[in-house]
């Protein structure tokens, strides 16, 4: 709640449009019973003429006038205030998911980030456009009403101080039941959209598994116990309701019957100042009512408001990259007790350690699930190490800026992305500065890619789709590495492109990767055996951890396990 009130309050702007509507609500809330009574006291107990009771009536209808604007300023005020603060709230929770992509993708379930970002920030916007203009309002209303039947009798002036707490002390016992029953609402619907986005994702292996059925009891368990916990909160805000109805009413019938003793048998008070406190009474209940509703929203939007906040401050192993450039020279590549989880209970590197020299060629290899591809995106810095440091020729790569660390490495993945475009664009986006096309033609033909380029009708200029529709898987890895000749980096990483290549494609692709690692520091995920053949030293992970490092020859005599993976899955791939 205290952060929410301050995400609140810091749109000033909004807070003091909200302030003046509320101080012109009650203050003419105060002068349209005031010209109302005096016009039927005039009327009908002193007989005045319509000529004399016409001023009245005139201010009476200005004042009204200006009533009904200073209630829609605030309600427009209240909706700008909630629009603000929730898009100030998706843009920071936008700007968290995209600013370490591959961390956010792999941290929960794509349904629960969508239905935060989207649903979630929906569900709080009750308390901005409700709560807060409410609460400022009861703090205005209430406070002229109570000044002004003090000045017509002070007793009914006490009456409404001694029975107004009560409203807010029934709304903090509801608030409690309401905030942990909003809470179970959200967290019901955050499971069954996460649930059902995953299921439609995997409809059809799904289905060609036999586990349709399954899967549809289980979205009809979600959904019934989103239904119930939605039933729940809707209970406890029709109780609350009717219950601040019945102290309001009890209360106004309480001011009445003090004040008809005071006119028929104490006969001290006017019919003027009873006639105007009754019509003022209402309205002081009502503002206090209206706030007890526009409690329960606001403790509605707290389940909601807990999961934005928790996602938002959610721990994430930042770098802050520094100011210095890595220059383009043979880069030492050091881990040192490089330690990374997605997330509790979850995978985890532990305590890497591992040292590259320049123009080294490194392979990683382990069974499947050991974390061979969460340490490449370490070393590439797509993602940061939870504890423990990279360092980069001596020096933390922290120290250096992100955009020249990136400068001096080039990542290519088993399914290299194309995007709509030219051929030429989608080599050129390799280029760290404009690329002519002479040297665009130059790295596709290092790349094994010219021959190909060249037999269409418009060559480089081709347009291909989004996605690389129009090219082999093959075609696409020669595309990544054409890319990576005309970057010419000094660091580069394989997440073994040539996986489910045919033999041709493969031992084209492999001359260029050579060709590439003449001038580069090479690191891959190995799948294949000749890879890792070739390599001048292997990292084998099992379960996050190093477990060996050496040579082929090395390792197949020193471990047992690395001979047993190398010898069940000779020519095939290392799982």
């Amino acid at each position: 709640m205290k952060q929410l009130k301050q995400m609140a309050f810091e749109q000033k702007k909004s807070i003091r449009l909200l302030m003046l509507y509320a101080a012109l609500t009650g203050s003419t809330m105060v002068a349209q019973a005031y010209f109302f009574v005096k016009v039927v006291d005039g009327v009908f107990l002193k007989n005045a003429s319509f000529e004399e009771v016409t001023p009245s009536i005139v201010y009476l209808l200005v004042v009204s006038f200006i009533r009904v604007l200073a209630m829609y300023g605030g309600r427009k005020a209240g909706i700008s205030l909630a629009a603000t603060v929730k898009r100030n709230m998706r843009m920071a929770l936008v700007k968290k998911m995209t600013h370490n992509p591959i961390q956010a993708s792999l941290s929960g379930q794509t349904g629960r980030k969508v239905n935060t970002v989207m649903d979630a920030v929906d569900e709080m916007d009750p308390y901005f456009s409700v709560y807060i203009p409410q609460m400022i309002q009861t703090t205005f209303i209430p406070l002229f009403i109570v000044i002004a039947v003090f000045t017509q009798h002070v007793y009914s002036g006490l009456i409404l101080l001694i029975t107004a707490p009560f409203i807010p002390l029934f709304m903090a016992l509801v608030g409690m039941k309401t905030k942990q029953k909003s809470e179970e609402q959200l967290e019901k619907m955050a499971t069954f959209s996460g649930h059902f986005l995953d299921v439609l994702q995997g409809l059809v292996t799904l289905k060609l598994f036999g586990r349709v059925r399954q899967q549809k009891n289980e979205i009809a368990r979600s959904s019934f116990g989103f239904r119930d916990a939605t039933m729940q909160v809707l209970k406890v805000a029709f109780l609350s309701a009717l219950s601040l109805e019945f102290i309001s009413m009890l209360s106004i019938g309480l001011v009445a019957f003090e004040l008809g003793l005071q006119i028929v048998i104490f006969e001290n008070v006017t019919f003027f100042s009873a006639f105007f406190i009754l019509i003022l009474v209402p309205d002081f209940y009502l503002s206090l009512k209206e706030f007890g509703s526009a409690f329960h929203a606001g403790r509605g939007s707290m389940g909601a408001a807990k999961s934005v906040i928790e996602e938002l401050e959610k721990e994430e192993a930042n770098v802050q990259w520094g100011e210095n450039n890595v220059q383009s020279v043979p880069l030492t590549v050091k881990l040192r007790d490089v330690t990374f989880t997605y997330g509790e209970a979850s995978f985890s590197l532990h305590k890497v350690n591992a040292t590259i020299e320049p123009y080294e060629k490194v392979a990683i290899v382990g069974p499947n699930g050991a974390g061979k591809t969460t340490l490449l995106h370490v070393l590439a810095g797509l993602l940061q190490p939870s504890l423990g440091d990279v360092i980069i020729n001596g020096k933390s790569r922290a120290h250096y800026e992100e955009k020249s660390w990136f400068d001096q490495i080039s990542y290519i993945s088993q399914h290299p992305y194309i995007f709509a475009g030219t051929i030429a664009e989608n080599i050129a986006i390799g280029s760290r500065e404009n690329a002519t096309l002479k040297e665009i033609q130059a790295a596709a033909e290092q790349a094994g890619l010219s021959s190909m380029i060249e037999s269409l009708q418009f060559g480089y200029e081709t347009v291909i789709g989004e996605g690389g529709r129009g090219l082999s898987g093959g075609e696409k890895q020669r595309l990544a590495l054409a890319r990576a000749f005309l970057k010419k980096p000094t660091f580069i990483l394989f997440d073994e492109p040539t996986t489910g290549l045919d033999l041709y494609t493969e031992q084209v692709l492999q001359t260029s990767i050579n060709e590439l690692g003449k001038r580069a520091t090479v690191v891959t995920v190995a799948h294949r055996l000749h890879t890792i053949r070739n390599a001048d030293t292997i990292y084998f992970l099992q379960d996050g951890e190093v477990v060996a490092n050496g040579t082929h020859d090395e390792l197949m005599k020193q471990v047992q396990s690395y001979k047993d993976m190398v010898t069940v899955h000779r020519g095939e791939a290392v799982k």
